[in-house]
C-alpha cells in the first residue's frame, strides 16, 4: 500500500479552465510555479462532478489518470470502501448550470456539498482536511452552517481564492502587527459579484496584516453608477489610494478610469477598529487587480498579477499550498479570511439589490490574524521559470 495522500475531487462540472480544471487536474499531472514543475506529491483517486455538460473534458481526463468517477459525493468519498477512505478533500463548487436568485448571486450548491462531506465524516467517526474553492457560500447563513458544522466535527479548513498568492509588483508585504494602516483600496474589474469577492480577497489578505489585526466588520454599502465618482468626490473613498492602485497597473488604457468605465461599483467597508477600505470595481479600465493603502501616513501601492495563458502557475502555487495543508492539516492562512470576504460580498449583494443601503453587519465580528509564515508564492513581478512553459509536463500518477 502507499504512503501517498488519498485526495477526492468533488466539482460541479469540469470544462476545460474550469475551476476544475485549474485546481483538480494539477492533482492529477502536477503543478507549474516559477521555481519548477511539481509532481503531485498526493493521488486524486476519486472525483464526482455534478453535473457532464457538452463541454465536459472531466470524464475523458480521469478516464486517462485511472481515476474513478462516482455518481455521488458519498460514494466519491468512500472510495471503494465501506466508511471514509480519503485523506483529503478538494470541495471545487465554481462554474456550471445553476440559477442566479434575485440578488445576482449564482447559487453554487457548496452549503450542500459541504453537508454531505460532513455526513459523511460524521457517520465514519473521522474527519479530514477540506479545500473550499473560493468563498463559502452565496448566503451568509449557509457559510455561517459550515463554518459551525466544521468546528463541531473538528474538519481542518483552508478556503478563499489564488489572489492572494500571485505575482506582486512592486513586491509589497506589510510586516504583521506592526504598521497602522489608515485607508486603504483595492481595484478590480469583471462581474460585480465573482470577481468583487476575488477584489475583496485582494484587499482583505493585505489589511489584516495591521497593528491589531482583524477586528471583524460593522456595515457595508454598494454604490453603482455614478454615484461611485460622487462618493470618491465626497472622500468615501480616496481617490488618492485609487490613483496609486491603477498607477501600478501595466495593462491597462490611457487616460482617466472615468473616460473608459460605463458601470463602475465601489464596496464601502467599514471595519470595527474604524478603519474604512473599499473596493473600486472598474470594468473597462482595470484589467488586473491592484492594492493602495495609506501605511503610517505614507502611500504604498501594488499590483496582483493573474497569469492568464500557459500552465496558470497562480493556481500552481494555490495547490502546492493545498498539498501542504492536506499533509499538516494547518491552512497557510486563516479561514477566518475566508469567512469575513464570504460576509462582506454577501452584504455588498443585499445593499445593491436593496437600492443601495447601507447594510449594517454586527454578525461580521469575525476577529483574527495574519499568518506568521509565508504561504508558497512567487516573489517576481511576473512569472517566470517554468510558470512560462506551454508545455509542462504532463505527469501522469495513477493512484495506488
Amino acid at each position: 500500500m502507499s504512503d501517498r495522500l488519498r485526495v477526492a475531487a468533488i466539482c460541479t462540472i469540469y470544462r476545460k479552465d474550469s475551476h476544475a480544471d485549474v485546481i483538480a487536474t494539477k492533482f492529477m499531472k502536477g503543478m507549474s510555479t516559477d521555481e519548477g514543475f511539481f509532481p503531485p506529491r498526493g493521488d486524486l483517486v476519486s472525483l464526482y462532478i455534478d453535473h457532464i455538460l457538452e463541454t465536459d473534458i472531466g470524464v475523458d481526463l480521469a478516464r486517462e489518470c485511472d481515476v474513478p468517477i462516482y455518481p455521488s459525493i458519498r460514494r466519491a468519498l468512500l472510495a471503494g470502501a465501506k466508511q471514509l477512505g480519503v485523506d483529503a478533500v478538494l470541495l471545487v463548487g465554481e462554474h456550471g448550470d445553476y440559477p442566479w436568485n434575485e440578488r445576482g448571486r449564482q447559487m453554487y450548491p457548496r452549503r450542500y456539498f459541504f453537508e454531505q462531506i460532513a455526513g459523511v465524516f460524521g457517520e465514519s467517526g473521522r474527519s479530514v482536511p477540506v479545500f473550499n474553492d473560493k468563498h463559502f457560500a452565496y448566503d451568509f447563513t449557509d457559510a455561517m452552517w459550515m463554518w459551525n458544522r466544521a468546528k463541531e466535527l473538528d474538519i481542518p479548513l483552508m478556503a478563499g481564492s489564488c489572489l492572494p498568492l500571485v505575482w506582486r509588483n512592486p513586491w509589497l508585504e506589510h510586516e504583521k502587527g506592526v504598521h497602522v494602516i489608515d485607508e486603504a483600496l483595492g481595484v478590480g474589474f469583471g462581474n460585480i459579484e465573482a470577481y468583487g469577492y476575488h477584489t475583496l480577497e485582494t484587499l482583505q489578505c493585505m489589511i489584516e496584516r495591521r497593528a491589531g489585526g482583524e477586528t471583524g466588520v460593522v456595515s457595508v454599502q454598494c454604490l453603482e453608477g455614478d454615484a461611485v465618482w460622487e462618493a470618491g468626490d465626497k472622500g468615501l473613498w480616496s481617490r488618492d489610494l485609487a490613483n496609486a492602485a491603477c498607477g501600478v497597473i501595466e495593462n491597462k488604457p490611457s487616460g482617466a478610469m472615468e473616460d473608459h468605465v460605463d458601470s463602475p461599483a465601489v464596496f464601502l467597508v467599514k471595519h470595527k477598529d474604524g478603519l474604512r477600505t473599499a473596493a473600486l470595481m472598474l470594468k473597462g479600465y482595470a484589467r488586473d487587480w491592484s492594492y493602495a493603502a495609506r501605511v503610517d501616513g505614507q502611500v504604498q501601492a501594488t499590483e496582483f498579477f493573474l497569469q492568464k495563458e500557459g500552465p496558470l502557475a497562480n493556481f500552481g502555487y494555490q495547490c502546492r499550498n493545498i498539498e501542504n495543508f492536506f499533509e499538516t492539516g494547518r491552512p497557510p492562512f486563516p479561514a477566518e479570511r475566508t469567512l469575513l470576504t464570504t460576509g462582506i460580498i454577501d452584504a455588498a449583494m443585499i445593499s445593491r439589490h436593496e437600492r443601495h443601503r447601507v447594510v449594517d453587519t454586527p454578525h461580521l465580528d469575525i476577529v483574527y490574524e495574519s499568518y506568521d509564515d509565508m504561504p508558497i508564492r512567487p516573489r517576481g513581478v511576473r512569472p517566470s521559470g517554468a510558470s512560462l512553459d506551454p508545455n509542462a509536463p504532463d505527469v501522469i500518477m495513477p493512484f495506488s
